[in-house]
């Protein structure tokens, strides 16, 4: 389980290097391609100086409007208990009980994910690449993939050890942009004027007049727009990242790291314009820049900055399925903690899928610049997913309208137009992000519904009847004894109810004499570090119901909870935790347990209508990809039953079989 870690949310000068060596490794990584991107989104025989200028232009304003304005000081607000990210966000918003708002936050989750995967392919190519620079016979692709493998490897031993490096690295690295800007920026002072908003409306107008149909111009400025973006993908990774961090740090060293990032791009930008026919020549502005004695430095600091920035997206990825299991988005899986360091997680089934798919990426494009061709165009949906969710955040804070109305305009201009410019990229390789973005979706759509579907169909009785049955079964010799402590995982929320198939699983089925019965019941809470339980005596000294209370950033590790549940209720005097039997009472021998589990089978598929059993028959193969039940509440199966019931039952049928006559 992972609790909130307060010292990190302080503002400190410890906490502020953690936080840009956390937060800001994808955001921060933008300079290896941006400006290259953006060459290469150049038609013209040379390049002008409105071109860079006005390019320069729509980064800085994008990096204010984008990432500044709507996370850094809007988005940030919007934290569910210091938690961050979209889904956190739709844990804030999922109350008010709009009926589309799943989909939305299932859309952002999924093509976030996907774009993840783009991310370190191409930020550690991009790194690797530099090394062309001081030999161009450098085989690239192996020592990609070779590092992509050490380290999703290293991932199952956990990073702590090194982990406590990435700050001063990535602060490093930082500080490497802003005098490498520096350098370039200092003797062309010129593009300072890149900061006016008019030379960026000028670029599209410039454009414009340069193309000879209409039909070329559009796609010149969809192009320079896609390139653009690819300065603020990190942006909704800082907005993930809250909870590691605090609001108060990330805020604090975004201006520093704002500063080094639009230092290094008026660098960039000034040596293109310095040497134009260098800079067309297809190489990266980024190395090209640097002195020829500092290129390797330059580069082993970039292939460390991209390895912590991928760091951060794998961390990511793992939190980001972590909370879509407790939201019923995504089938439970193994999780596993190897350090107790914050957010040190590990998910092996999402590790190695995340590999996979990386090493493939790298072997489809062979080049970082395709890459570029493919990246973008999954996070603008995810943005745009966010805009919505704020939207319906701030409405349920009472945020003036006025505002809000503002705030969606702005916004889906900006982003509509964004992803307007990326779904240029489809074609050339987007289709394997939003594939990826859409099976994802898929899978979390199904597991979702299937999940209420099944629920749907859960038949409750009044459990009060019944208890002077379970009373006499206690006491009942002729009835073989089941078990000392007999335990049912239950999903009855009214604590005057249980499901019908529990009670004929004890009662009818094969009856099952205990000495105490329990039913329990895990209620997903949307605090994230919700960690409570409380009990209800049902019959005294025999049945009791044991309702957990957990965040959807606590693990449910129901067979350890039970045992501090009875630990509690044995230093009360309610329960004697001792074996019942007198053989083995004598010796003060430990009472045995038994866990039935109710797996509710997909039958009678006639009876469902047609969208119900496209939904059952794709979550059964989803199911495939998860854990058990056992597994996932943490239960030894050793003492674990699962008694499989159908999901309809006491089914009314319209005809009824009539006897034939025998004629003799």
């Amino acid at each position: 389980m992972q609790q909130k870690d307060s010292k990190r949310s302080k503002l400190t000068f410890l906490g502020l290097v953690v936080t840009i060596g956390i937060v800001f490794g994808d955001i921060g990584t933008s300079p290896l391609y941006v400006m290259r991107a953006i060459v290469a989104a150049n038609h013209t025989d040379q390049i002008s100086e409105d071109f860079i200028i006005g390019a320069l232009s729509c980064i800085i304003w994008t990096l204010t409007l984008q990432t500044t304005l709507k996370y850094v000081i809007i988005a940030l607000r919007a934290d569910n208990n210091g938690e961050g990210g979209i889904l956190a966000l739709y844990s804030l918003v999922k109350k008010m009980k709009n009926k589309c708002l799943y989909i939305i936050a299932i859309l952002g989750a999924a093509t976030l994910v996907s774009d993840g995967v783009i991310t370190p392919s191409m930020t550690i190519m991009s790194a690797v690449e530099g090394l062309k620079s001081y030999n161009p016979h450098t085989e690239v692709i192996p020592i990609t993939i070779f590092i992509l493998i050490v380290l999703f490897v290293v991932q199952q031993f956990g990073t702590q050890s090194i982990g406590k490096f990435y700050g001063p690295i990535m602060t490093l690295w930082f500080i490497m942009l802003l005098l490498l800007g520096i350098i370039q920026f200092i003797p062309n002072l010129y593009v300072i004027k890149a900061i006016n908003p008019y030379y960026a409306v000028k670029l599209m107008l410039i454009v414009k007049d340069s193309a000879q149909t209409a039909l070329e111009a559009k796609h010149m400025i969809l192009l320079i727009m896609g390139a653009v973006f690819l300065c603020t993908t990190g942006a909704e990774a800082l907005y993930s990242d809250l909870g590691h961090c605090g609001i108060k740090n990330i805020r604090m060293s975004w201006g520093f790291v704002k500063v080094c990032l639009i230092i290094n791009y008026l660098g960039q930008g000034a040596w293109i314009l310095s040497n134009p026919v260098k800079a067309a020549s297809g190489g990266n502005p980024f190395f090209m820049m640097m002195p020829e004695s500092f290129v390797i430095i330059g580069v082993g600091m970039s292939t460390l900055a991209a390895v912590i920035a991928s760091q951060a997206l794998i961390t990511g990825s793992y939190t980001i399925f972590s909370e879509a299991m407790s939201l019923d988005f995504w089938p439970r899986q193994k999780i596993e903690y190897p350090t107790h360091e914050k957010g040190q997680m590990y998910v092996p089934a999402i590790n190695w899928g995340l590999l996979i798919s990386c090493i493939s990426v790298v072997f489809y494009f062979k080049e970082s610049s395709k890459m570029e061709a493919a990246y973008g165009l999954a996070i603008t949906i995810t943005m745009l997913m966010t805009t919505i969710l704020l939207l319906f955040y701030l409405y349920g804070k009472k945020v003036n309208i006025f505002f809000i109305l503002i705030f969606a305009l702005v916004y889906f201009i900006i982003e509509g137009g964004f992803f307007y410019a990326n779904a240029l990229k489809f074609e050339e390789g987007g289709w394997i992000t939003m594939i990826l973005a859409g099976l994802i979706a898929f899978s979390m759509y199904i597991w979702y519904n299937g999940r209420k579907l099944k629920n749907k169909y859960v038949q409750y009785v009044n459990i009060k009847p019944y208890l002077p049955t379970i009373q006499d079964m206690k006491t009942d010799k002729d009835i073989s004894k089941y078990s000392t402590n007999l335990v049912y995982i239950s999903r009855a929320s009214n604590s005057e109810e249980i499901e019908a198939k529990i009670l004929f699983s004890i009662i009818n089925k094969h009856p099952k004499r205990a000495d105490y019965y329990w039913f329990l019941r895990v209620e997903n809470d949307t605090n994230p570090y919700t960690f409570e339980y409380d009990v209800l005596e049902l019959i005294p000294n025999t049945l009791y119901k044991v309702n957990f209370k957990l965040g959807f950033k606590v693990v449910p590790l129901i067979n350890i909870y039970f045992s501090q549940v009875l630990e509690d209720l044995k230093i009360s005097g309610k329960i004697d935790l001792s074996s019942n039997y007198p053989s083995l009472k004598k010796y003060d021998i430990p009472a045995d347990f038994k866990y039935v589990l109710i797996d509710r089978v997909f039958n009678q598929e006639y009876l469902f209508s047609l969208k119900e059993r496209f939904i059952l028959r794709f979550y059964n193969i989803v199911k495939c990809i998860g854990i058990s039940d056992t597994a996932a509440l943490g239960l030894d199966t050793y003492n674990v039953e699962v008694e499989e019931v159908p999901m309809l039952t006491d089914v009314i049928y319209k005809s009824r079989i009539k006897r034939a006559k025998i004629y003799k």
